[in-house]
């Protein structure tokens, strides 16, 4: 009985914890907005984690084909995304800093979908660090691949002399 009663205070302390802890937010950007809005959507919620805590690591708007179409009910009727903007942040802050962060987002008519995880500073700079070598990496419509027959190859290994 009492190992039920500290685990529901757990619970409780965990949602109105005062010491800074890390996230990271994921969010897809309507696809269809001007290149202005999806900045400055993005400096927005930017703006709401700088101002409730600290920036870890960040990965700039992305237009990215999606791995499954995702639907969403507008006034207008349902609207269909089969790619997107996707944008990161890390961010450092409080449980206060949090629920304000989560409350702008959910707020943003222009974020098609979010997620928020709790991670740690390290895994966050992983992420950005890994982001920068993706980023450097031929797309592969950008590596031209030249057609050589089996024989061109068999013929050049021939010719190549092991020392």
């Amino acid at each position: 009985m009492a190992n039920n009663e500290e685990q529901e205070e757990a619970q409780v302390q965990d949602t109105d914890h005062a010491e800074m802890r890390v996230y990271e937010l994921g969010f897809h950007l309507d696809p269809e907005l001007p290149i202005d809005e999806i900045k400055k959507t993005y400096q927005d919620i930017h703006k709401v984690i700088s101002d409730g805590g600290s920036v870890v690591a960040e990965g700039q708007p992305n237009k990215i084909p999606l791995a499954y179409t995702i639907f969403r009910s507008e006034q207008t009727g349902r609207r269909d995304f089969t790619n997107a903007y996707f944008c990161w942040i890390a961010y450092e802050t409080d449980g206060a800093g949090h629920d304000k962060v989560l409350e702008a987002v959910k707020a943003e008519t222009r974020v098609v979908r979010f997620i928020d995880l709790r991670t740690t500073k390290d895994s966050a700079k992983h992420s950005a660090e890994m982001a920068e070598i993706y980023a450097k990496m031929p797309k592969e419509s950008d590596s031209a691949e030249s057609d050589i027959s089996e024989t061109e190859l068999d013929n050049a290994l021939k010719e190549v002399e092991v020392a």
